[in-house]
């Protein structure tokens, strides 16, 4: 007889953005009166940067010709040497040493979030930022790190709690010990971002108690402010503790491509072992890599003419998070975040659970946002709405929104 991981069905409900969907058509299919304005998924809706599809066309091209067809790729985990090259070289003119064989390339932050799970043991005691992007409580969940579900919380799992009162960012567990300790800066879904001070007190306690930090930098792109790092390399001694995953998929436009890498240094030790041999084993047996024709559009992101290109993109959408926020503001709402990421966290009116907000705003004004609760017992009482949109479409949801709440 087959068994079937257990820990799969102790899952509340659906995957968070699944159900968002679900509710999204189900109102869709009402006739609602105006067209639905998607403020939820953060997805991009800019093409790609003029220098990336020509180096996408350019690879293509060589993969119809004998000469330069490429099949598997017999370097680094499946990543060819120019994109660890430059990934490595970019690194470096922002200060930071990384070398080419410390760097992982992958199809996505999501996947590498989840699957670094892998090399490390299940006895392992890991902590969350509350609220949390889900995919960190989810797949230690399917892991079997994270207990049972009590209808709140995940019973083995150290929640630390990110609220208004500590700026969005977690103190020091006072009881138990964290073995891996998930950090998001800039955050999703708050839309705040952590400074070297910060992130210092957490290398320092992860140094001292032999702890894993997991920093996931896929917004770091979106920094704005001086003073806020924009890798945790940056914070001295974090070599030693710390786990880095970015992502091309917000910085470049790439959620349809699929390409990202994670950063593991070789001076990066546990149990005896080097985590970034245990790595490169994982993805040598489970990861054939990131397509030639992909990896080449990644690289073409970092060229001068692919940064003044994605700097472009991304002041768009900091343009239309700045749109969310001061409307909101104006509209009386407490909101958060949007300066140095593309969330706004918002509190709800009149302490107005979530998800009625959610619905409120998705019936009355035909806005979709994302239901704070959906991020965990502290994300109660708040929405995150992305600035991926269309900048008349965020502004006119602003004015929906704004319209409803007078």
């Amino acid at each position: 007889m087959v068994k079937v991981n257990e820990n799969f069905l102790k899952l509340p409900g659906g995957y968070l953005f699944p159900e968002i969907g679900r509710r999204t058509k189900a109102f869709a299919a009402q006739n609602p009166p105006m067209p639905l304005i998607r403020m939820g998924i953060g997805d991009v809706t800019l093409p790609l940067a003029p220098v990336v599809v020509e180096a996408m066309h350019k690879a293509t091209e060589e993969m119809g010709h004998k000469e330069t067809f490429r099949g598997y790729c017999e370097e680094t985990c499946g990543a060819y040497d120019f994109i660890r090259f430059a990934i490595r070289d970019n690194y470096k003119a922002n200060g930071v040493d990384i070398a080419d064989d410390e760097i992982f390339v992958s199809d996505g932050a999501k996947s590498d979030c989840g699957n670094i799970g892998d090399i490390f043991s299940v006895d392992n005691v890991v902590a969350v930022c509350d609220p949390v992007y889900p995919v960190y409580v989810d797949t230690n969940a399917m892991a079997g790190r994270a207990g049972d579900y009590d209808g709140e919380k995940w019973t083995n799992l150290v929640y630390l709690p990110c609220t208004a009162e500590n700026g969005f960012f977690p103190s020091l567990p006072e009881k138990r010990i964290p073995d891996l300790i998930y950090i998001c800066s800039p955050n999703n879904p708050t839309g705040t971002a952590a400074t070297v001070e910060q992130l210092k007190v957490w290398v320092d306690y992860a140094n001292e108690h032999g702890s894993i930090i997991l920093y996931d930098s896929a917004y770091e792109a979106f920094i704005s402010e001086p003073g806020i790092p924009h890798s945790i390399y940056e914070v001295p001694g974090a070599k030693t503790c710390a786990i880095e995953f970015r992502s091309f998929s917000k910085t470049a436009g790439f959620t349809g491509n699929r390409c990202a890498y994670t950063v593991i240094p070789k001076a990066l030790e546990r149990g005896g072992a080097s985590l970034n041999a245990l790595w490169n084993r994982r993805q040598g047996t489970k990861f054939n890599g990131v397509p030639y024709v992909i990896q080449r559009a990644a690289e073409a992101t970092f060229s001068p003419e692919g940064q003044a290109q994605i700097k472009e993109s991304i002041a768009y959408y900091l343009n239309n998070a700045k749109v969310i926020r001061e409307g909101l503001q104006a509209a009386g709402l407490t909101v958060y975040g949007g300066i140095n990421a593309p969330y706004i966290w918002c509190r709800t009116p009149d302490d107005m659970p979530s998800w009625d907000f959610f619905d409120l705003l998705l019936h009355k004004a035909c806005v979709v946002t994302t239901p704070g609760a959906g991020f965990g017992p502290s994300g109660e009482g708040y929405i995150r709405l992305t600035a991926f949109g269309d900048a008349d479409a965020t502004k006119e949801a602003v004015e929906r929104i704004t319209t409803i709440l007078h």
